[in-house]
């Protein structure tokens, strides 16, 4: 389902997790797969309600990493089913975008995108009593797959 992605840093390899992700190389740097990233959510008809990343705080302190950024991506009408059926569930929400950039262009990219599926986020919480929030949840691995599928498109 997702493909795979050996991530180079200073560090050294971080490979990237296969169960449950999906991790796509860009050849679009940092800044304008994150910005590509945003444009296809409201195309999708998703909002970003968050984001965070240690880039530019780090800069502040004198401190060069690659970029990082982490967005949380939701709709409200998933909100709402999804607290009908777990109220619990609702601590996993947004589902979150990861957008990486390589520092070295190693690997023959310049930025990553990577999520973890909705499924698996909401798995904890999906019984036989919760099916629309099994629902919710492929309707967004579905929703998450198209974004991510036009984010990283040239």
């Amino acid at each position: 389902m997702g493909s795979f992605v050996a991530q180079a840093t200073a560090n050294g390899t971080h490979e990237w997790p296969t169960e449950g992700w999906t991790v796509m190389a860009s050849d679009k740097n940092y800044a304008t797969l994150l910005a590509d990233l945003r444009d296809a959510v409201e195309a999708a008809g998703m909002a970003v309600v968050t984001e965070a990343g240690p880039t530019e705080a780090a800069a502040q302190r004198g401190e060069a990493i690659p970029g990082n950024r982490v967005v949380g991506v939701f709709r409200n009408d998933f909100a709402v089913t999804i607290l009908r059926e777990s109220v619990p569930a609702m601590i996993e929400a947004p589902i979150r975008f990861y957008v990486t950039e390589n520092e070295d262009d190693s690997e023959g990219h310049r930025a990553t995108l990577s999520w973890k599926h909705p499924s698996t986020v909401f798995a904890p919480y999906i019984t036989p009593d919760t099916p629309r929030l099994a629902h919710a949840a492929e309707t967004l691995d579905a929703l998450f797959q198209d974004i991510g599928d036009s984010a990283v498109a040239p």
